[in-house]
């Protein structure tokens, strides 16, 4: 949560690969503490470069927007999932054959992994630069400019009051220009749809995946047993995942009127899916019931990213990102704390489960809401054809969208 506030804020500032750079040098720092580390104050600068790591991604998510046109947004978010889905699918299938087959250690596991991240860090090297930063360093051009030097002679004749100085100075700055936009555009309601899944959702569902394999050991043992299908299980429901990311970029509908319906759908399998892990002793149904769930989480997600992007100018992308994981991980903590955490109420994992999937039942049920809702309203606006006195066909409700909000129009044919 720390680390985030400065990385949304100054990712556009040091046009965004500098950030990438730092992701690569503090992954490279978790496996080289995770292989050389023995004491928990170790482990806990572990745990600190893994929250820049994972903070750090609000770069990425902004990064790729920057370089393509609004019109591809939809098939470059879908692409740039699936990419990374497809990088965790190999390397859990990796890890399940070097277990498996291959007898090999965790800690060659960990020497595997940092020569992965350490190439991953020789590519940042060689990405593109932006060739400017977005919102800083803009020159605001306009025909009622005065130049520096008219500014200062009319200065020196006119001198302001200070504090008058500090809040020109403080509304003409960057951050509160980003301010302003921000509040501008908050209002487009496929934004604040898709945000506000981003925050709850993604709380709900990293939730699961961090204690997921708690789960799994409780209903199937993994000490001493090599029979464990861990790895291949993950492997399996990220490639579910990449797939399902694929599928996303070319599913055309009017994301206007159905998105609380979909998001409603897909919602409510996902609890459904939770209540069956929080019950079932079989951990067969608990590796499919978690495939599954997975992949209807990241089935989303190209669609949230590419609906939140095109709704924004680029300039916005790396705030309104971060501001969502911002928000989406003061939540989860919160719920760890009340859950999870011993401080709070300390349930064991199959009651922990049962709480996730009432959470995502509530979910929803407000999505379910929000459908009928907007479905009602439009289905109210849309009047028949009817005939006038002239005999002349009166269309009604022809739709027209601009700005991603929708506009009535009535004409005559």
């Amino acid at each position: 949560m720390v680390v985030l506030v400065p990385v949304f804020l100054l990712t556009d500032y040091l046009r965004y690969k500098p950030v990438l750079i730092l992701q690569s040098l503090s992954h490279i720092s978790v496996w080289l503490i995770l292989l050389l580390g023995t004491s928990l104050l170790e482990m806990q600068f572990m745990e600190f470069f893994y929250g820049i790591t994972m903070a750090a991604r609000v770069a990425y998510s902004s990064y790729i927007f920057s370089l393509v046109a609004p019109s591809l947004y939809q098939q470059v978010a879908s692409y740039s999932r699936t990419s990374v889905l497809l990088g965790v699918f190999t390397s859990s299938a990796l890890g399940q054959l070097c277990v498996s087959v291959g007898e090999v250690s965790y800690g060659t596991l960990s020497k595997i992994s940092l020569g992965f991240v350490i190439f991953g860090f020789a590519l940042t090297l060689f990405l593109p630069w932006p060739k400017r930063s977005l919102f800083f360093n803009r020159k605001l051009q306009g025909p009622e400019e005065a130049s520096p030097a008219e500014m200062d002679q009319m200065n020196r004749d006119c001198p302001q009051p200070t504090a008058a100085k500090t809040v020109s100075a403080w509304r003409n700055s960057v951050f509160f220009q980003m301010l302003k936009e921000l509040l501008n555009v908050v209002r487009l309601p496929q934004l604040q749809v898709w945000s506000l899944w981003w925050i709850f959702n993604t709380a709900g569902y990293y939730l699961m995946v961090y204690y997921v394999h708690v789960l799994w050991n409780e209903v199937y043992p993994t000490s001493e047993n090599k029979h464990v299908y861990n790895g291949g299980v993950d492997a399996a429901s990220t490639l579910l995942g990449a797939l399902a990311s694929f599928a996303a970029g070319y599913v055309k509908i009017r994301w206007s009127l159905w998105s609380e319906l979909v998001i409603g759908i897909v919602t409510a399998l996902q609890a459904g899916l939770l209540i069956v892990m929080s019950t079932t002793s079989n951990i067969w149904v608990c590796y499919v019931t978690s495939a599954l769930f997975r992949s209807a989480y990241q089935f989303l997600v190209p669609i949230a990213t590419f609906q939140i992007a095109s709704s924004l100018t680029k300039e916005l992308c790396a705030l309104v990102f971060g501001v969502n994981t911002f928000l989406a991980t003061i939540l989860k903590t919160i719920i760890t704390i009340i859950i999870a955490d011993k401080r709070g109420l300390a349930l064991a994992v199959h009651p922990q489960f049962f709480v996730y999937s009432g959470y995502f039942a509530l979910l929803a049920v407000i999505y379910f809401g929000a459908a009928a809702n907007v479905i009602i309203k439009h289905f109210r606006n849309e009047k028949p054809a009817t005939l006038n006195q002239n005999g002349d066909i009166e269309l009604c409700s022809t739709m027209m969208v601009a700005n991603d909000a929708e506009k009535l129009t009535i004409g005559k044919v």
